[in-house]
Order: C-alpha cells, then structure tokens, then sequence
C-alpha cells in the first residue's frame, strides 16, 4: 500500500476509529497492541482519536465511563492483553451496571504460536480472552484476519450504540495488527449516530397511559437513568405538569428532573426515601421511567389501595442470570420495551399541557451546627455549595450516606449519580472523563466549570 494510505493491519484499525468519530482513546500502554498504537501516532498523528495516557486499565475505563455519562456517547480504551483486562474487569463491571456505552479494544499475543517470544507472549496469550468478562460486556469477538477484525469492529461500534447501552469488546492479534496488507480493505461509510431506528410503543398503548394518568387522584413518576438532554429534561418537567405527577428521583442515576420542582418528592437518596416510601404508598397510577431497581422500591412501599404500575424501560434485554443486576421481578401490569425519555416524549404528545411553574433554587441557608470542630457531611456538602455557588458544578460521584436534599439539583449535569457497580476507585477516572467532554459541543453546556467528587 501506498504511504498516503494503510500499511499494515493496525493502520486500518485506526482508519476505523476516526471514520466513526472516535475523540479520543484511553489506554495504559501494552506490547500487545503496540501495532495500534504506533498506528494512532506515527500513521494518524495522535488526532482524531487523540490518545489519553492512563496509568492503569482501571483508570481507563473509569474514563471512557464518565465520559459516556455525560454524552451518552462512547469513546474507546485500549487494554493490554489478558492482564490488563484483569485490571480493568472492575470498571468494566461499573460501566456494565450503569448501562455505560464503552467501546473497548483489546488484545493478544500472537494466536499462532509459532509466532511468540519466549515467556512473555505466552503468559499474555488466550485461548478465549473475553471469556474473562462476556457476563458483563453487551458484545465480544477474537477476530484473526484484517478484514475479520473490521467486521467486528464495525459490529460492536453498532452495538455499543444502540439502546440499552453497555461495553462491547473487541480482542486484536498481535499479528494482524503488524501484517503488511496485501490488497486495499474497506472501511466502511459510518454516521456519528446509530442507524437504527428506536422502537416506540404503539400508539392506542401510549393512550392508556395517558388516560390513567390523567384519571389518577394521586400518580408518581419514577424517574431513573435518563439522557442528559435539556430537550429531554424539560420534556420530562412537560409531562409532570401535564398530569399533576409527583416526582421521585434516584441519586444513583443522577439529576434526571429539578429539584427545586414543587412536583419533587424531598429527599431522593440511593435506597426509597421516608417521605418517598409515602408518597409512593399512596400512589393509585406509577409509570417508572428506567428506574434502578423497580421491584425492590415497590416493595419498600406497599400499595395502601388498587395501584396502576407502569414500566418504561429495556434494561430487561441485558439481563443474563450471572449477575443479579436484574434485580427483584418487578409487578408491572404493562411493560414498554423502550428508552424512557422516548416514553415521555410519546406520553407528552399526546396530553394537553399543564400550566408551567415557575421555580427558583434557594441558597444554600445557613450552616449544620454540629460538634465543635466535627468535619460531618452535611458540612461538608453545606462548605462545597457555599464555596462554588458561582460555579457551575457536576458531582461526579456521591457517598452512600448523602441526603438528597444537601444539593437541589436543577439542571441534567449537576449530577451524574454513582458508579453502576458499587466497587470503589472509580472517582478519579470517571472526573477525568466527564471533564474530556466538557469543552466540546454536545448541548448540554458550553463548558463545566468545576467538577467534583465526594
């Protein structure tokens, strides 16, 4: 090949990732995917993708994990054959949890192995490397030849991004990605979006949802993982008002609707609330929009009559039995296979408008009293808010033990919930992401001006 164009296999592989508009990739540097790695600097110049130096697969991850909370856009990471899939199988689990898009390359040393070095080749070969972690990633291939290797690529780029999101995973040989190409390969005309269209639910569906809303003396909206669209976040404030919904939110998805709202039930949290366990009681119609653990909330508040439950949501199409992420069986008496802000959009259509209220986030009041000297949450959540009240803040991550009422949240970035799996270390990666995407124009904020981690 020409030197204008491809050389050797790990030159397509690259060809591939910026054809997809892929910003940026994570990556803790590994001899197994060194044929890439030159490619991504000495064959494209370290741009579009840009490369973003990591010193662990952990980290790596937990990057391209708080990068797709933000966007809902995956960005890809690089691992370093079995051992640095080892290292990075806990942020894997994370991203899986949350259902994070995350597009991971992997690879291994030579399949033929004829062709690896003395001991190390041989300790950071696999005979099935994603076996490792098939239970919590969406997708997987070992391809071999250069233009298996596109296929799959292709295949998991579609996948990664179609509804509901997870990890896909990707195995390269190291020979393939250091073979000469022989003849041109192909690689493929890609859009920066899917070009799957999202399913809906029929229309006469939509209506009798509609309808029992409208009839309820006392429905909830649950809402759970949501898009980080303004569009989408004031659709969801249209629908409440339409309806006279009160409106629950989970701080382990993240803001999903305003605080400030009167609508908004006090005190979201990680597990049900006191004063959402009675709202939700005495709820007659509940429409759950993606909500994390649907089945366990309902059982934390009993039905004190008869009582509608509606589930918006495709997370069941991930479900495997390995881990129990699916939860408690949820006792819907109708279930929509699909996205949830797509549920709302649907259900706002089809409603009349509500009057609009007006809102206004309060101040932060004055300080916790608490013991002389003591260092408590509240304090320190008080001393955050008071410190950055002209900033434009995201919280990355929160502790177990935060009340939801420390911090109104008013807009989709003022916070991005937890970390799917509940493990630890993944802070730092997820911050770095968020922060990667920031700049860039997505939307949802000309930039973010600080960000933090609890």
């Amino acid at each position: 090949m020409s030197a204008n164009g491809p050389e050797w296999g790990s030159d397509v592989v690259a060809d591939f990732l910026r054809q997809a508009d892929v910003r940026y990739v994570a990556l803790n540097p590994g001899a197994s995917y060194r044929g890439l790695h030159d490619s991504l600097v000495n064959y494209l110049g370290a741009e579009d993708p840009a490369i973003l130096m990591c010193l662990h697969e952990e980290h790596a991850v937990a990057l391209a994990h708080g990068y797709a909370k933000v966007t809902g856009f995956p960005m890809a990471v690089a691992l370093h054959s079995n051992v640095g899939l080892m290292h990075a199988s806990m942020a894997i689990y994370n991203a899986w949890a949350d259902r994070a898009p995350v597009f991971m390359i992997g690879a291994n040393g030579p399949l033929d192995a004829s062709r690896r070095r003395p001991w190390i080749d041989w300790i950071h070969s696999s005979a099935d490397q994603a076996a490792l972690v098939r239970n919590y990633v969406k997708w997987d291939d070992q391809p071999v030849s250069v233009e298996a290797t596109l296929e799959s690529l292709v295949r998991a780029w579609d996948i990664v991004r179609t509804p509901p999101m997870a990890p896909t995973y990707v195995v390269l040989d190291t020979t393939m990605q250091e073979s000469k190409l022989e003849q041109a390969v192909l690689v493929p005309e890609l859009t920066g979006m899917p070009v799957v269209a999202l399913p809906v639910a029929p229309a006469d569906v939509v209506q009798l949802v509609a309808d029992a809303l409208l009839s309820a003396k006392s429905p909830v909206l649950l809402m759970g993982r949501m898009s980080k669209s303004p569009e989408e976040w004031k659709r969801r404030v249209m629908l409440a008002e339409a309806v006279g919904a009160r409106v629950i939110t989970d701080l382990k998805a993240g803001a999903s609707f305003p605080m400030v709202h009167p609508a908004h039930v006090a005190g979201p949290s990680f597990f049900l609330s006191g004063e959402g366990a009675h709202i939700l009681r005495g709820a007659d119609v509940v429409v759950a929009f993606d909500w994390i653990d649907l089945g366990g909330t309902l059982a934390q508040a009993p039905a004190e009559g008869q009582r509608m439950v509606v589930n918006i949501s495709q997370d069941a199409q991930l479900h495997n039995g390995w881990s129990k992420d699916h939860f408690r069986r949820i006792p819907a008496d109708l279930t929509l296979p699909i996205a949830p802000d797509t549920g709302v959009a649907q259900l706002v259509a089809v409603l009349p408008e509500g009057s609009t209220v007006e809102i206004e986030a309060p101040d932060a009041g004055p300080a916790p009293v608490g013991a002389s000297g003591e260092i408590t949450l509240p304090l320190l959540a008080w001393t955050l808010r008071d410190v950055m009240r002209e900033e434009r803040v995201t919280l990355a991550r929160l502790p177990l033990g935060w009340d939801g009422d420390f911090w109104p949240f008013a807009h989709p970035l003022d916070s991005l919930g937890y970390d799917g799996g509940g493990g630890i270390g993944s802070g730092p990666g997820m911050l770095v992401g968020l922060r990667s995407r920031c700049g860039n124009p997505t939307g949802l904020r000309s930039a973010c001006s600080a960000t933090a981690t609890i």
